[in-house]
């Protein structure tokens, strides 16, 4: 049975206060403060606006949370806030480049819909940020769009540009249904931010309506994706390999590229980050994995709210 709530931080809560410092503190592993209006978005349940203000002001008055110009977080200084209106300014700048990035990509063969993902798609960018882009292909060629457009990046370290063109997740026509179904997965989904293919984007957002359990405030954003138009050698590609033997290719080339990832993985290969390279395969989808960075992720938020719960338990024996 999927469990789609945030862990319980303490019996004595309000439900409704659970919720909010639960949001507050999957942020607070990214250092990201969050806005009113975003804390509202991110809850679990949908709660009346009136009752959740109520409750963001108590949890204020009793100093369980701090507020700083228009941002709320646990920590009870102005560093976050600092950094987050930093990672603000560049992420506009750097969201500019994306849509430019999209504009070329989505020509390449069997592309159907481009999104920003990452942190950048959460508004956030400093100088070390890459533009990370979730990749939607069509139904049994997405081996075929990914090594097309890999060889592409490949030319983009001749200028320095490849940290622009960071196309980490893909998934086809055939299997838009995340797998992972859980909170990080949900926000993910959740905060993308579609550059090219409005229809199929609809047809994903609709296969994973499943997210609403876990944010059932946060509307998807399908309207700011473009319409995919017509491009003459896209479609003469698409044509010519448009039958078995493209079947063929496009698995031989998930063969090869799961066996190259397979021996970095096994070599202990770093990204530029510093992590163990990995990258989890399939014929509908390819998405990487460094060190089982999503099960740490939510493991690390298990022990994040066991620690708010101690500290509000110490608080009250005070």
């Amino acid at each position: 049975m999927q469990n789609n709530s945030y862990p319980l931080i303490n019996k004595s809560l309000s439900p409704i206060k659970e919720n909010i410092l639960a949001t507050l503190a999957y942020f607070d592993m990214f250092n990201y403060p969050l806005t009113r209006a975003e804390i509202y978005l991110f809850l679990k349940t949908k709660y009346p606006y009136e009752a959740f203000d109520d409750a963001l002001q108590c949890l204020l008055e009793g100093e369980t949370i701090y507020k700083f110009e228009r941002f709320y977080t646990l920590k009870n200084n102005n560093e976050t806030i600092l950094r987050r209106n930093d990672g603000n300014r560049k992420a506009a700048e750097l969201i500019k480049v994306a849509e430019k990035v999209g504009n070329i990509l989505i020509r390449f063969p069997y592309v159907r819909g481009i999104a920003i993902s990452g942190s950048l798609s959460k508004n956030f960018a400093d100088e070390f940020s890459d533009v990370d882009l979730f990749i939607i292909t069509a139904k049994n060629r997405l081996w075929i769009a990914r090594t097309v457009m890999h060889c592409f990046k490949k030319l983009t370290f001749l200028v320095n540009k490849e940290h622009y063109f960071c196309m980490n997740y893909y998934v086809d026509e055939q299997q838009l249904e995340i797998a992972e179904k859980n909170i990080y997965s949900a926000i993910e989904i959740g905060t993308l931010i579609p550059l090219q293919g409005d229809l199929i984007f609809e047809k994903f957002y609709a296969a994973n309506v499943w997210t609403r359990g876990f944010l059932p405030n946060k509307n998807m954003r399908v309207a700011c994706a473009k319409r995919v138009k017509t491009a003459p050698l896209k479609i003469l590609f698409e044509w010519f390999h448009n039958n078995p033997v493209g079947n063929v290719i496009d698995t031989m080339l998930m063969k090869i590229t799961a066996g190259r990832w397979s021996k970095k993985t096994q070599s202990k290969k770093l990204n530029s980050h510093g992590m163990i390279m990995g990258m989890v395969t399939g014929k509908h989808f390819s998405k990487p994995d460094p060190k089982n960075f999503q099960k740490k992720l939510l493991a690390k938020y298990e022990c994040k709210v066991a620690g708010l719960l101690q500290e509000y338990e110490s608080n009250l024996a005070h």
